[in-house]
């Protein structure tokens, strides 16, 4: 393959990384979605609504920040519905794909 083209073998995994963060993104968006409906509503605490924080943001990124700005209610929901991170999600779903599940 020609330089110009690039490395196939980096090509197939962008490929599969793209693919793996809009699926991702469908999740986060169902996630939050139950999460709203769980909580009605009430997904932020005083901090956070103070703060100005976006509820959806404590659904990526660091789980401290989460911790930090999630009401009681999405605390007790994720008790029983786990805050999956975007480097948990991806590793499932590459180990799906490795192994056609």
């Amino acid at each position: 393959m020609s330089r110009r083209h690039g490395s196939a073998v980096f090509a197939t995994a962008i490929a599969e990384w793209r693919a793996i963060r809009a699926d991702y993104e469908l999740y986060l968006q169902a996630a939050f979605l139950a999460a709203e409906e769980a909580t009605r509503g009430k997904l932020l605490n005083r901090r956070g609504r103070r703060a100005g924080v976006d509820a959806y943001t404590l659904f990526m990124g660091p789980a401290v920040r989460a911790y930090a700005y999630a009401s009681d209610e999405l605390i007790e929901h994720w008790r029983t519905h786990p805050r999956v991170t975007f480097e948990q999600f991806e590793a499932q779903q590459h180990q799906a794909v490795r192994h056609g599940w």
